[in-house]
């Protein structure tokens, strides 16, 4: 009996672990977990995440063409000294590559094969371009055919696309997916740009091919010509009602508005060759975006009652000054410290719900102001268009908070008084693209390096690491020079030194 006690206590607790462990499998299994996501919620992730980096904008881009500045060293080092940054030009890189560029791909590669998505793949085929737009104007040679492949096909390592190859395909994504968007297919009205309007879309791909043809000027006048006339055929955003923007949120908010309400609050004004513009010309904006806090000593100074408005108190902070040296020069303007240098208003338009503008109808009717000055279109003239993009522009501060909002007779006063020029036509619409931009500091260099205007003088800071007069790209990620090396190599041996002198291929002298 013993021996068949041992021989059947095994068998036993075989049996009883194995009817123990029925059933362990699905109960290990989340049965209210998605197995999948839905494709539009990534391109609203896209969208998202296609907001400003703070950082980059704010030390390098607005900083660069002279709309804003910090005189802080250190971690806020950039473009008021002309120094290279690494820990600041990458965040650009890093957000559009990992959060951009990944979902976008991710969405056409998903919907490509799906006809009652079609709407869908060409929106984020549309904001993809505009992203790769972004990056290559900013760094010059980048990944482009192979980026965000990772997870779809394993391609971990990119090899960088020569900027002149990039264009033309941008043009061509621009051009296809506007045409293919179809207001008769399904309409993706989960998605967060235009809540699935099609028309909306069209126009906001078409000023991008606009956009795009613009900035061949230099390079290619006839090509430039040629789709710029496209775009225009296609149609473009003309009115503010259609501005391509990111609505921001109390969850989702303004990247640099987040930057200007936290620990850099204090770190930051409005650079004076932006402020002196807007006073010269009695520009009704300056009140609109501006702050000065009347005798600050302080960040804890900058109250709201030490705050004004009025644009003949306002003072922009001149550029090339460092912690070391603004004090006296704030002395020297009859200011408290450095503190009462004008900020950009952040309770108004720096709000953390503030709207974030990609493309909006001010930037579109300047550009076709130029395309219709060269002579290359002929469905309005140049004044008409210069008129309604400034007009845009100053209508559209009413949508960051009710106390920007322009008065419609200023906006009257202010075009009567600051007609199109023929003869300095060029510099007016640009400076006005400028004006424009601001916020949109991507665009606003980018715009500066193609057309050459606003007429700006050099940062005079002298520890300066640029051998020229304005900073032309930016560098390449740390992180590229680590883990990308070979393919990095033979992107800078194509383009030049990865500095911040090399100019990207369009940004001829």
């Amino acid at each position: 009996m013993k021996k068949i006690f041992n021989v059947s206590l095994p068998i036993v607790l075989l049996l009883f672990a194995t009817s123990c462990d029925k059933g362990l499998s699905e109960l290990n299994q989340n049965k209210t977990s998605a197995t999948a996501i839905d494709p539009v919620f990534q391109l609203n992730t896209a969208i998202v995440n296609s907001n400003f980096t703070s950082s980059t904008s704010l030390t390098y881009e607005m900083s660069i063409v002279q709309q804003m500045v910090t005189p802080n060293s250190g971690l806020l080092a950039g473009a008021n000294f002309n120094q290279d940054n690494r820990d600041i030009t990458e965040d650009l890189w890093q957000a559009y590559y990992r959060n951009v560029i990944r979902n976008t791909r991710d969405v056409i590669a998903r919907t490509k094969d799906v006809p009652a998505r079609s709407n869908l793949m060409n929106m984020a085929r549309i904001l993809q371009a505009r992203a790769f737009m972004v990056l290559t104007d900013s760094y010059g040679n980048i990944p482009y055919t192979e980026a965000g492949l990772g997870y779809i096909e394993q391609t971990f390592l990119p090899r960088y696309d020569a900027q002149q190859d990039i264009y033309p395909k941008l043009i061509t994504e621009l051009t296809e997916a506007s045409a293919a968007l179809n207001p008769v297919g399904a309409i993706e009205t989960g998605e967060v740009l235009y809540g699935g309007n099609i028309a909306q879309w069209k126009k906001f791909g078409y000023s991008l091919l606009l956009r795009a043809g613009m900035r061949l000027t230099k390079v290619d006048a006839a090509k430039a010509q040629q789709v710029v006339q496209a775009a225009v055929a296609g149609g473009v955003i003309l009115t503010n009602a259609d501005n391509a923007y990111f609505r921001t949120t109390n969850d989702y908010t303004a990247n640099i508005s987040g930057t200007l309400n936290s620990t850099e609050a204090a770190n930051y004004y409005l650079a004076e060759p932006f402020v002196n513009y807007l006073k010269t010309t009695n520009d009704p904006r300056l009140p609109a975006i501006a702050i000065r806090y009347i005798g600050a000593k302080s960040g804890p100074d900058q109250t709201p009652a030490a705050g004004t408005t009025d644009p003949t108190r306002q003072v922009g902070m001149p550029m090339g000054y460092d912690n070391g040296t603004i004090a006296a020069v704030a002395t020297a303007k009859g200011l408290t410290s450095f503190y009462e240098f004008s900020q950009l208003d952040r309770r108004r338009m720096a709000k953390l719900t503030a709207p974030v503008y990609f493309v909006t109808a001010a930037q579109t009717n300047l550009l076709l102001a130029e395309a219709a000055q060269r002579g290359w279109i002929t469905t309005g003239t140049p004044a008409s268009y210069f008129a309604t993009g400034v007009r845009a522009h100053m209508e559209q501060l009413a949508t960051y908070d009710a106390g920007s909002a322009v008065p419609a007779s200023a906006i009257a006063e202010y075009l009567a008084a600051n007609p199109l020029d023929p003869s300095k036509a060029l510099e007016q619409i640009n400076t006005q693209y400028w004006v424009a931009s601001f916020l949109n500091g991507p665009e606003a260099w980018a715009n500066f390096r193609r057309s050459g205007f606003p007429v700006l003088a050099p940062n005079p800071y002298p520890g300066k690491t640029i051998s020229g007069t304005f900073i032309r790209r930016l560098t390449y990620p740390n992180a590229e020079v680590s883990v990308n090396p070979e393919n990095l190599k033979v992107a800078v041996a194509a383009q030049g030194p990865d500095n911040l002198d090399t100019r990207v291929w369009w940004d001829k002298q």
